[in-house]
């Protein structure tokens, strides 16, 4: 049996537009890495970077990313959803919030040791999220109904 929002990743992918790309990484993948994305122009829908140790990788992409476009990182047209389903990764949290990133969605559930004034400061300094469910995620991030 699934544990309830073991789904989310494998919901938030095959529901994700056929114009977005997936850049995945870590452990959530395979929920839905045999499914066919197709790709964009050639470019594949989804793309593995790698698993959990990889992450500085993942990272390293999005920085580079964000110097080809001339922007910041949270400029981009990048949403971070990150698994929450192993203590590492509070590292790659933490990481990215001393990257200055903000917009994370992170799930299915909120590690027990944060506390709720600990996720009130995440939430207002960060605009960290907690993953709900995977289509009105998706809307809320790209600001339409998705099919």
């Amino acid at each position: 049996m699934v544990q309830d929002g073991r789904n989310y990743y494998r919901d938030f992918a095959l529901n994700a537009p056929k114009d977005t790309v997936i850049l995945t990484l870590g452990c959530a993948k395979y929920r839905f890495n045999k499914e066919e994305f197709g790709d964009i122009n050639g470019v594949p829908r989804m793309i593995d970077i790698g698993q959990c140790n990889d992450s500085f990788s993942a990272i390293g992409l999005a920085l580079a990313l964000a110097d080809a476009f001339e922007c910041e990182v949270n400029e981009l047209p990048l949403t971070l959803v990150l698994s929450w389903f192993e203590q590492k990764a509070i590292v790659i949290l933490l990481t990215l919030l001393s990257l200055g990133i903000k917009n994370i969605y992170t799930g299915p559930t909120l590690p027990a040791f944060l506390t709720d004034n600990v996720i009130g400061i995440l939430q207002d300094k960060f605009a960290l999220k907690a993953t709900g469910n995977a289509v009105e995620d998706l809307e809320t991030i790209l600001g339409q109904k998705v099919a």
